[in-house]
């Protein structure tokens, strides 16, 4: 998507980025994902963040196509992480008479990031509902602190009515990748943003009084229709809000038992019009269960108890599911042990810090091996989530 006007002399100079094997060094990302860039072509020249250093050359090779023989005035930097900020020293010695406009906490990390940085002289400071003026377009700032950095803000241009959203509204996956931007988003989001679900509602509260017409993110697609659509997703997934009434299954297993038990569970609550996901920790992505765990009103935990405790991918998963502030849900608990079962105590113990979490009645204990014996609590821990 080289070159790209994307609205009133604006244009996409962005990369893809299809050879990383993991973002943020442990998310799978099989279809890569963007760096979005972006230049406003006016009376003063402004880049739009610059992208990460894996990709500097061919972003610049973007940046002097579009420039055409011309000199940027502005560098915006609206988030420092280093997938968006990581070639702000090669642009700055390529282009050193250009500006740097961001706020007093981004201008801290630059220093943390890069050894004598040329920024003496360079630099314009913004606060909170600043502006800049460019020409015909002007940036408004909008600050956004921990969404999820503590120096993030927002743009927004009011000719155009375009929010540069930093990683607000952002998705793994490369820009010429066919998929649903839910799916991709949402993991984006629970993943990275989530644990900061009460700043990402004061930002769309701020947002809300902004005329915002597209939204220009640092990853995955511009969004340019429907948005009301992305808006309440993230709504929803901010205010740790259920998305769908549903059952997902993570479970972990030794030697197949709980995993049978898993399955079997999974067959009983569909036969009762119950729509269930289900995933093996110990073999699927962790990022991608975490998702389904928000994205559903109910969970069921399956493990077993190991050195007498939990099973350590299960245990990776709560930690996971405690970072991100996890709440608002019900859970269910099943255990399995040979001669100790006490997985579902500990599960139990770890979760119980979590807002509004209702713990369904009864535990599910197998020992060993599901058996006649463990039909009759099956049927009743069955008919508890169901209800």
């Amino acid at each position: 998507m080289e070159n790209n006007l994307l609205a009133n002399n604006i244009y996409y100079i962005g990369v893809d980025d299809k050879t990383i094997d993991l973002f943020e060094g442990q998310y799978v990302v099989p279809n890569g994902v963007s760096y979005n860039s972006y230049v406003i072509m006016d009376n003063k020249i402004c880049i739009m963040d610059t992208v990460d250093s894996r990709m500097t050359k061919e972003w610049l090779a973007n940046l002097e196509k579009t420039l055409n023989n011309k000199n940027p005035d502005y560098l915006v930097v609206l988030h420092m992480e280093p997938d968006h900020a990581g070639s702000l020293d090669a642009f700055l010695k390529k282009y050193p008479s250009c500006k740097v406009v961001s706020n007093i906490k981004a201008f801290n990390m630059m220093g943390q990031f890069f050894e004598d940085l040329p920024l003496e002289g360079k630099t314009i400071e913004v606060k909170e509902n600043d502006t800049l003026s460019l020409g015909k377009h002007t940036l408004h700032f909008v600050f956004a602190p921990m969404v999820h950095w503590p120096e993030v803000m927002v743009a927004y241009e009011e000719t155009d009515k375009v929010l540069f959203s930093a990683d607000g509204f952002g998705k793994f996956g490369a820009l010429d990748t066919d998929e649903d931007w839910t799916c991709e988003a949402r993991r984006y989001y629970i993943n990275i943003v989530g644990k900061y679900g009460g700043q990402v509602q004061l930002l769309l509260k701020k947002a809300a009084s902004l005329d915002i017409q597209k939204i220009f993110p640092l990853h995955g697609p511009m969004l340019t229709e429907n948005l009301g659509y992305y808006i309440n997703k993230y709504d929803i997934w901010s205010s740790y809000t259920p998305e769908d009434k549903g059952i997902f299954i993570a479970y972990t297993s030794v030697y197949g038992h709980t995993k049978a038990v898993a399955e079997k569970l999974k067959i009983a609550l569909e036969a009762k019009g119950q729509k269930v996901s289900i995933t093996d920790l110990a073999r699927e992505d962790m990022a991608e269960a975490l998702e389904d765990a928000f994205r559903y009103d109910r969970l069921v935990l399956a493990t077993t108890t190991y050195d007498a405790g939990i099973f350590p991918q299960m245990e990776t998963f709560i930690s996971h599911l405690k970072a991100k502030t996890y709440q608002n849900r019900t859970i269910a608990l099943i255990e399995n042990g040979s001669w100790a079962p006490m997985a579902a105590k500990k599960m139990k113990a770890e979760l119980e810090s979590l807002k509004n979490i209702t713990f369904i009645d009864p535990i599910l204990t197998i020992k060993s091996a599901y058996k006649k014996e463990n039909e009759e609590t099956f049927n009743k821990f069955v008919e508890a989530l169901c209800k």
